[in-house]
């Protein structure tokens, strides 16, 4: 499976730990986690990411401040606004962005 890095932006470390922890149970998947406006907008400047997944405790400011600055990166980056639902949600938003992913059956 290609590999996949994903930055999960939120405030309630308890969230970003379980779904980095959900992201990481798929191989090849790897997740940073990122609390703090500024530093999730350099850590997506000076690393190449697939997709960043917003979660829980974000402002509309901070939503809208960091979905404005992916338009402004030089590589093309996925968005999820993931607000809960369970790793099978979160698996599911991830094959509909990349279908080529899907696990044979």
């Amino acid at each position: 499976m290609r590999p996949l890095h994903f930055v999960i932006f939120g405030k309630n470390s308890e969230i970003l730990k379980t779904l980095k922890r959900i992201i990481e149970n798929t191989s090849n998947w790897n997740a940073t986690i990122q609390e703090e406006i500024s530093s999730c907008k350099n850590y997506l400047k000076d690393n190449r990411v697939d997709i960043i997944l917003l979660s829980s405790g974000l402002s509309l400011k901070e939503e809208r401040d960091i979905v404005e600055h992916l338009s402004l990166l030089d590589y093309p980056i996925a968005l999820i606004q993931h607000y809960g639902g369970g790793s099978g949600l979160l698996k599911n938003e991830v094959y509909s962005l990349f279908p080529e992913l899907i696990p044979d059956k």
